[in-house]
């Protein structure tokens, strides 16, 4: 349940008013006065199941008035308590955040700044001394940060809505995030000295079968609790699907000259990289998340084929990878 709060200009609160109405607001009433400039506000309160028709209803109306604002609000608890009528429609409804919401709350994860590269030095850090220590809690300390799930999640969701720019931001965070954890463990394995017989290490040495099952299954779970809202589930996913380990893996080996291990490693990292945003995109795809406009879905299209095509041939190179690694 949110609020959708409406600042527009008077001649247009009527059809606003209607909007709701059309859309199943629940409720909708005005707020204050008209300012200066003739504006008045607005509030419609929606549920999750009609809350993006709404939003798009209201940005088809007034997505070229340059005095009209959308803010969404959220709502704790509304009383007295609603009667869900239609019950078939409530289980068939995507529910959870909009398009808007998720673009707002991703989006932001995949700027590449200074806070960003400071969370990958800090945690590359803390990896690699959890990883030659042989200490668990501190791999897993390492895991819960997990800055480099963000941009891998945008670039998910940029390929579902056909956005360049986003996508661009992303894969050059992703890259940047990478290539700094991977700089700073290989320094740290050519100063330290490594305990080979480290279980955390040889443990992302290795790739099978179940590491791809256990990407897949995660990266699934990140978006699906992204789109449900339930962003509490996303602290044991960045566990599952943490990226950082293996990179200061891949580091560390090569530091120590251990390049079969080394291999070993990028090949884990290479197939969390391709589940992740494999999954993310398909969950994208079934949560209905999808532009507004057709010249908008028009080019989604587009984008969303190259996309899949790149991850899952990507994909079948890793598992042949995979299989020819285990026989030779």
């Amino acid at each position: 349940m949110k609020i959708i709060e409406i600042i527009t200009h008077r001649d247009h609160i009527s059809s606003v008013e209607n909007i709701g109405k059309q859309h199943g607001a629940v409720d909708q009433w005005y707020v204050g006065s008209e300012d200066k400039e003739g504006r008045q506000a607005m509030r419609l309160l929606v549920d999750d199941n009609h809350r993006q028709a709404v939003m798009d209803a209201l940005q088809n109306f007034l997505g070229t008035q340059d005095t009209t604002r959308l803010v969404v609000i959220p709502v704790e608890v509304t009383l007295p308590e609603m009667e869900v009528e239609d019950k078939e429609k409530e289980k068939t409804s995507a529910g959870g955040a909009t398009r808007e919401e998720l673009y707002q709350s991703i989006s932001k994860n995949a700027e590449l700044n200074s806070n960003f590269l400071l969370l990958v030095f800090l945690s590359t850090i803390v990896a690699a001394i959890g990883l030659i220590e042989n200490n668990v809690a501190v791999v897993v300390g390492a895991m819960v940060i997990a800055p480099l799930l963000g941009p891998n999640i945008a670039l998910a969701l940029a390929a579902t809505l056909g956005d360049t720019p986003l996508m661009w931001t992303s894969l050059k965070t992703n890259l940047a995030g990478l290539g700094l954890a991977l700089s700073i463990s290989l320094i740290i394995g050519l100063l330290l000295p490594i305990d080979l017989n480290s279980q955390e290490l040889l443990s992302r040495s290795y790739v099978g079968i179940d590491s791809v099952v256990l990407a897949l299954a995660s990266g699934a779970a990140a978006v699906l609790s992204l789109t449900t809202g339930l962003s509490s589930v996303l602290v044991g996913v960045m566990v599952a699907v943490a990226l950082l380990p293996p990179t200061a893996t891949v580091g560390l080996m090569l530091g120590s000259g251990q390049l079969e291990s080394a291999f070993g490693a990028a090949l884990l990292l290479a197939v969390n990289i391709v589940c992740i945003n494999l999954a993310a995109k398909t969950v994208f795809l079934i949560r209905g998340v999808k532009p507004r406009t057709w010249l908008e879905k028009r080019k989604a299209k587009q984008s969303i084929v190259t996309y899949m095509v790149f991850w899952i041939l990507s994909l079948l190179v890793l598992l042949i990878a995979i299989y020819l690694r285990g026989r030779f």
